[in-house]
């Protein structure tokens, strides 16, 4: 007899996790990794091109080759969310009013326009917060856990200056053991590195607060130039670079 659809495991469900088991104190997130929008979302359509969701607009390009890459190297696990910043952005607290974005870099998103309390409500339930217990349950299984989250920037935002940096090391003001420390050592290697560019690192309510700075966790947050990592040759390419690099840094602060 078949299953029950009801009992049908999500056929797309909106995190996934690789590595649970892996021993590393590190553990590699990736909020931002895919521009998938569920069926249930508007027909599967925000009502923008298919360019638009092409682009850094709806999720960060190549983020996701890098963290997997950089899991395998840290032998540490990697959880990322699948579903487009564009339906609901996981690195936002709940009560963010940029959760659900209406206008990102100059295009607006026709199907967050009409979007009211009760799909707000829907997305979080089925979309952002089954990332976040996942995330939090990883987070929680090694007693002396390090989050370093992946994302990447376009090389130039419309109407802005092009952005000069290889990789940017984002870090809050209320934790800097290891921010300032992956900064010099990044710059070492000759990449030109942003310190708390291209983005400031600090966001109340978003992954890092919630998961590390709210736990004492010591933490990193990774950007680098989508341009760089488009394809798994420049991301596996990052990942070997940033490994020793993290690796280093933890272990030369002693915590």
């Amino acid at each position: 007899m078949p299953t029950p659809a009801s009992t049908d495991p999500d056929p797309h469900p909106p995190v996934h996790v690789e590595g649970a088991d892996r021993p590393s104190r590190w553990l590699v997130t990736c909020d931002h990794a895919t521009n998938r929008v569920p069926d249930w979302v508007n027909g599967g359509d925000l009502g923008i091109a298919a360019e638009d969701m092409a682009r850094h607009i709806a999720w960060d390009v190549g983020a996701l080759g890098v963290a997997r890459a950089l899991g395998q190297r840290l032998d540490a696990p990697v959880v990322w969310s699948d579903f487009s910043r564009l339906v609901i952005d996981p690195n936002r607290g709940e009560d963010d009013p940029t959760l659900l974005m209406r206008l990102y870099d100059g295009t607006v998103i026709p199907a967050n326009r009409g979007a009211d309390a009760a799909e707000r409500d829907r997305r979080l339930a089925r979309l952002y917060r089954p990332y976040h217990d996942a995330l939090a349950g990883l987070a929680a299984a090694h007693p002396a856990r390090a989050i370093c989250a992946v994302h990447s920037f376009t090389p130039q935002l419309a109407g802005r200056p092009p952005r000069p940096w290889a990789v940017g090391i984002l870090y809050s003001h209320r934790d800097e053991r290891l921010g300032p420390a992956m900064v010099r050592a990044c710059r070492a290697q000759g990449w030109v590195t942003g310190d708390n560019q291209p983005y400031s690192g600090h966001l109340d309510g978003d992954s890092i607060d919630r998961h590390a700075l709210a736990q004492g966790r010591p933490n990193v947050l990774i950007e680098v130039r989508n341009d760089l990592i488009r394809d798994a040759a420049g991301q596996q390419l990052w990942s070997d670079r940033l490994a020793p690099v993290l690796e280093q840094v933890l272990a030369d602060a002693g915590l």
